[in-house]
């Protein structure tokens, strides 16, 4: 009788002891999962490796005298970058620059199932491009507010950084912070891209990472990762300074492309401007030097609409300081305004300053 009961006993003990490891390794794994891991989790199936093929043409002597008798060779190119499914039906975000000229483009989603992409459109301005996957029921990501971003809170970059995505058929994630706001660098004259109201992140983005997205601790999709400072022209890699195309800019650019597959900006101002010179200065007496005068108001066009005469001097620009007439252009493609929007002038009319508002549109 002693022994069963004593038998009984160790038995019960093994079995709670075992329950015990049991629930004590579930808890701490549990415990483990933080905002961080969970956004990943959620975000990572929605990530997408992009992988371009392009055919260049190229001389192979430098010799002007060869260049004549022989025509160049064609040689195929590889590229990869990153994108981000955005709904069920298999659209995809990425960057222009990964899949410009591209002769043909496959997305591996988490997990290696492969896809030939369609671009939907293109928009060099923004560095925003949309693919499309043919097929349904995609894992997709949820687009957040980027409006509401506070400086220091925890953000993921997620993408194919140097075609690591290849090797473990899921992204690679890095970890950091938004590190400032609204980031503006104008428009780059090589490229033609305006990198405007940028997201800057201390969160690793190396080669590879462009188009792939920037996520808050909820799993929402924050920003589109775009481009690097690096300390050299021998350092390709992350130094802890990162850029990303805000989502609100993105997901407007993204409509659209998919509605008409490029981005309209062929509006007008209907405004032809000079540079301020001291004669003008001088004659006009004007107690200042910069801006730019009205030369020209064509007849039924925004500016004329909007009041600006002839002889007006125009100040800024939407708050931005305005000396010659690429001035005007710039800013309204760095604000990324198109037919409809409305931008703010100041001018000089009169001895006096005034603010007048233009709304962007073609003649009628």
């Amino acid at each position: 009788m002693w022994n069963m009961i004593k038998n009984n006993a160790i038995s019960i003990t093994v079995y709670f002891l075992i329950f015990g490891l049991l629930y004590g390794q579930s808890d701490i794994y549990e415990s483990r999962k933080t905002a961080i891991t969970k956004a990943i989790e959620k975000v990572g199936p929605a990530v997408a490796s992009i992988n371009v093929e392009q055919t260049v043409s190229a001389y192979s002597s430098p010799d002007p005298f060869f260049r004549y008798f022989f025509p160049p060779e064609i040689y195929p190119v590889k590229s990869s970058g990153s994108g981000v499914v955005i709904s069920p039906d298999g659209y995809v975000l990425t960057n222009t620059h990964v899949v410009e000229k591209a002769s043909k483009i496959t997305v591996t989603l988490s997990g290696g199932e492969t896809f030939d992409a369609e671009v939907v459109g293109i928009d060099k301005t923004s560095d925003l491009a949309l693919l499309r996957l043919d097929g349904k029921n995609f894992p997709y990501a949820d687009l957040g507010d980027s409006d509401g971003l506070i400086i220091g809170e925890w953000v993921i970059a997620l993408g194919n950084p140097f075609e690591l995505f290849s090797i473990s058929n899921q992204p690679t994630a890095s970890v950091g912070i938004i590190s400032a706001n609204h980031m503006d660098f104008g428009m780059q004259k090589e490229s033609g891209r305006v990198l405007q109201n940028m997201i800057q992140t201390d969160a690793a983005i190396n080669p590879g990472n462009s188009g792939g997205p920037l996520v808050n601790a909820n799993g929402e999709v924050i920003g589109i990762n775009t481009f690097i400072f690096t300390g050299s022209n021998h350092n390709r890699g992350s130094i802890g300074i990162g850029f990303a195309i805000p989502i609100n800019t993105a997901k407007r650019i993204a409509k659209e492309l998919k509605t008409s597959g490029s981005i309209d900006r062929s509006f007008t101002t209907g405004l032809v401007v000079q540079p301020l010179t001291r004669g003008l200065i001088r004659h006009l007496n004007i107690p200042f030097r910069n801006g730019v005068i009205v030369v020209h108001v064509d007849k039924n066009s925004p500016a004329q609409k909007a009041g600006i005469s002839i002889g007006d001097i125009i100040v800024t620009a939407a708050n931005k300081k305005v000396n010659s007439p690429s001035d005007i252009r710039d800013i309204i493609a760095e604000k990324d305004l198109r037919s409809g929007d409305k931008i703010k002038f100041k001018i000089f009319r009169d001895g006096g300053h005034s603010n007048v508002k233009l709304r962007l549109g073609s003649y009628k």
